[in-house]
């Protein structure tokens, strides 16, 4: 499982870094491609917005927590942690672009943040200590990157980062009802369903 969570993610990185290359010869024109807060042509931006940086600082920055972090949630299964980040691009996205201020929003920040949220929360939901302890560890390690849901830094998507993690709040519960329909039912004495 290890060996296909780091291709998986190592992979992601790659095509990030393929893009900027791209994005750095056309004249930076991929950017375009970013989310445009309530404009119809920048709802587009939803879908891509995660795979394009503000230059080669912006990625490098956002590379070892990419990593790591998507390496932890693909940990927990390809498909879980693939059916994770699918909904935290997709609220992240989607909270940007009805809230986002009047400049361009871009960068996979908004993975990071869902799903560092994702890691912190996903054992509270499921009641594994195994998890929880992952949490508690990835809190210690990165929970000084919360702070980056609040307003602050002009150019720096707090929005982005803000529905990122509220995404990977929405995804760590989501993808827990089996693990909470299966306590429920077992504290009622029925068996839980496969």
């Amino acid at each position: 499982m290890w060996q296909r969570a780091a291709m998986t993610v190592g992979g992601f990185v790659v095509v990030l870094y393929a893009l900027e290359a791209i994005d750095t010869i056309a004249g930076n024109r991929l950017d375009a491609w970013g989310i445009r807060p309530l404009t119809l042509d920048g709802l587009w931006g939803v879908a891509f917005a995660p795979m394009l940086h503000g230059g080669w600082g912006h990625l490098v920055a956002n590379t070892i927590p990419l990593l790591v972090l998507g390496f932890l949630v693909l940990m927990s299964g390809i498909g879980r942690g693939l059916a994770a980040t699918g909904l935290i691009w997709l609220i992240g996205g989607l909270g940007t672009w009805l809230t986002g201020g009047p400049y361009l929003h871009l960068g996979a920040s908004v993975l990071i943040f869902g799903w560092l949220t994702y890691l912190l929360v996903r054992g509270i939901f499921t009641r594994s200590v195994g998890q929880i302890l992952l949490g508690v560890v990835v809190l210690f390690v990165y929970g000084g990157l919360l702070w980056g849901v609040l307003p602050g830094q002009n150019g720096i998507s707090w929005q982005g980062h803000l529905f990122g993690a509220i995404g990977g709040i929405v995804a760590a519960w989501a993808l827990s009802a089996n693990a909470r329909r299966g306590r429920r039912a077992t504290a009622g004495g029925v068996p839980p369903l496969p």
